[in-house]
């Protein structure tokens, strides 16, 4: 009986401290992320937006879902792969501002993103 416990308080154990950690993984992750967004944002507002800029995002981009791919759905990722090729295509054609409109709509999917995974009442039930 005293080894069923112990076993039993070594995997709660380890599941709470998995379930931190990738809490942890996935707010550095899209925070670094939308942190760089942000500044595209604000360097095509300020200037014209140029397709070497957004490509080097999505470069960025597709390094972190290598390993976000294991954690959370596709389908959210895939949601952020779109936008942000919208995104590239329409600066390659000089639309500026439905690019940056693009770039907005990455930057809100990539703060909202990590809320749906946080530990929190609205997630539990």
């Amino acid at each position: 009986m005293v080894k069923s416990i112990v076993s039993t308080l070594i995997i709660a154990t380890l599941f709470i401290i998995g379930a931190i950690a990738e809490n942890v993984y996935v707010n550095k992750t899209f925070g670094d992320f939308s942190e760089k967004t942000q500044c595209l944002i604000e360097k095509c507002e300020n200037t014209s937006i140029k397709p070497d800029d957004l490509i080097a995002l999505q470069q960025v981009w597709h390094k972190n879902k290598k390993s976000l791919h294991v954690i959370i759905p596709h389908t959210e990722i895939k949601e952020i792969d779109l936008w942000l090729s919208e995104a590239i295509m329409l600066s390659k054609q000089n639309n500026t501002t439905e690019a940056v409109q693009k770039l907005k709509v990455i930057y809100d999917l990539s703060t909202q993103i990590p809320k749906t995974f946080n530990l929190s009442f609205e997630n539990i039930f």
